[in-house]
């Protein structure tokens, strides 16, 4: 915060609360915690509730793992409630739950798409690893690099 340091707010959270226009302890008092702690979910950061425990132990000068369990409880509730009065998020569908599937098929070597060099020898290229004679002629077959046979070029 600008001149002196609020209590339990480190530099990533200062520096948060500042670029939603509280820059000191008054202001932070002035709207309270939680609504202090909506700014800045607002804004499009992502803060968990140690924010929203360290601003509530900043106005009570005191460490935020001082505050009652009943206090926190309150302090959820009441993050909880303001957060499902949010528009959804640009741009992003609204969370849906997570479907998982899994697909159990038995796949043979041979067949087009059955893994990693499915039907290919070994080594991977479909040669026989030593590069003479993998080249094709225009027709496509296999033929010995343009080379004729004492290995002069055609």
């Amino acid at each position: 915060m600008s001149g002196t340091k609020m209590r339990n707010i480190g530099p990533k959270s200062a520096a948060w609360l500042r670029q939603v226009g509280l820059r000191t302890h008054e202001d932070v008092a002035a709207i309270g915690t939680v609504e202090a702690f909506m700014r800045v979910k607002r804004a499009g950061f992502k803060p968990t509730l140690n924010l929203l425990y360290a601003i509530e132990g900043a106005l009570l000068d005191c460490h935020w793992q001082e505050i009652p369990d009943e206090r926190r409880q309150e302090l959820i509730l009441a993050a909880e409630a303001a957060t499902a009065l949010l528009p959804a998020p640009r741009n992003k569908p609204a969370a849906a739950p997570v479907r998982t599937t899994v697909h159990n098929e038995d796949r043979h070597e041979d067949s087009g798409f059955g893994g990693f060099g499915a039907g290919r020898e070994e080594g991977g290229h479909g040669g026989d690893g030593d590069g003479a004679g993998d080249e094709r002629d225009d027709d496509g077959a296999t033929g010995d690099n343009g080379r004729d046979e004492d290995g002069r070029h055609d």
